[in-house]
């Protein structure tokens, strides 16, 4: 039986439907992210679960109790915001410590857990400091702290690195999925940046236009999309137009040359367009062949991204992209090079409509 469970909900505004019918069951320790574009409703569902927004309609139940219509105090949730909200006037200390108090625990109750806090987030050292004296990871950090001292039944944390800076975001995402693990606590965490969904998630939830696109592991999102906009909105994809040669046997024509595809193609016409897709990790240079899913093209531009080289290629009016590892001997191919692209027959998709 699910933990957190998500039925019909449900949310508008005046006239403007923001959420329709979004369902979804999470498991007890479950680290589940919401990713989309701005407006898609993410932050709307979040929300909705701390208990401030209402529901237009549908239910909200954790731990077998109905949390529709109780208000944020009424609810055993922890809720970590992009801006910190940390308190200005007080230290680490009393600002990890303001719930607990709040809760009416016993001072040594209290003096007990905020070390405990401190000490997951290896801060103990910080506890006299003001926020204007931290650097904004280290705000965030205590963010954190204050959210999990109470002991909440579920965590929310609403795009908490967005505003900080590269690297602080990489190590403080891994910190913050380190400490979800340890505590076991159900997480759900709302972010625009797909990389950091990729990589810290159980599950995802690709959210456009107020609705769940696709719900899936990161592998699953990210290698087999169940739709379009999922496919064109996680990762780098690679879309070519081709002509269907023959449906049952998956062949098609790119400009003059044939590929195959590993399946049957149904509900098409043979001679009708289609949408090809691919990512550009499935591409790699190869020799002539005559393969069944080999192409060559004209190289348009290559690019040095440190660990990765990408080029584009220019296959049969289609532009696309492949990725090539980077190594001490490895050379970029030349704008105006005729190359042969062998694809990975397992990594090709057919976009529908």
């Amino acid at each position: 039986m699910s933990f957190l469970t998500l039925s019909h909900l449900q949310k508008s505004f005046g006239a403007t439907k923001v959420v329709h019918d979004f369902n979804m069951a999470i498991d007890k320790g479950e680290f589940i992210s919401f990713l989309g574009p701005s407006g898609c409703g993410k932050t709307t569902v979040l929300r909705m679960i701390a208990g401030f927004e209402l529901p237009s309609g549908g239910s909200i139940v954790i731990d077998g109790k109905d949390q529709t219509r109780l208000k944020p105090n009424q609810r055993n949730i922890g809720m970590v915001f992009q801006a910190y909200a940390l308190f200005p006037n007080m230290n680490v200390f009393d600002n990890v410590a303001f719930g607990l108090k709040v809760a009416g625990k016993p001072k040594s109750e209290i003096e007990t857990r905020v070390k405990e806090m401190l000490k997951l987030i290896h801060l103990e050292h910080l506890a006299d400091r003001y926020p204007y004296q931290m650097s904004g990871g280290q705000q965030q950090r205590v963010a954190l702290a204050r959210a999990l001292a109470p002991a909440p039944q579920v965590l929310l944390l609403d795009e908490p690195l967005s505003a900080l800076d590269a690297k602080i975001r990489v190590s403080l995402r891994e910190e913050i999925r380190q400490i979800q693990r340890q505590l076991g606590i159900t997480t759900v965490f709302v972010t625009h940046d797909q990389e950091e969904a990729l990589s810290i998630s159980d599950r995802i939830v690709v959210m456009n236009a107020g609705k769940a696109d696709q719900i899936g592991t990161p592998g699953e999102i990210y290698n087999r999309p169940t739709t379009r906009f999922v496919a064109n909105f996680v990762g780098t994809l690679n879309v070519i137009q081709a002509t269907l040669v023959n449906g049952s046997t998956g062949a098609l024509k790119i400009g003059e040359e044939t590929l195959s595809l590993p399946q049957s193609i149904e509900g098409k016409a043979d001679g009708s367009q289609i949408s090809i897709a691919f990512r550009p990790e499935a591409a790699m240079l190869a020799g002539p062949s005559t393969g069944p899913a080999v192409l060559s093209g004209t190289v348009l531009s290559s690019n040095f991204l440190g660990s990765v080289l990408r080029t584009k290629v220019d296959l049969g009016g289609n532009i696309i992209s492949f990725d090539m590892f980077n190594h001490p001997s490895a050379t970029l191919p030349k704008a105006g090079e005729t190359v042969t692209l062998a694809l990975q027959q397992d990594g090709l998709m057919v976009l529908g409509d």
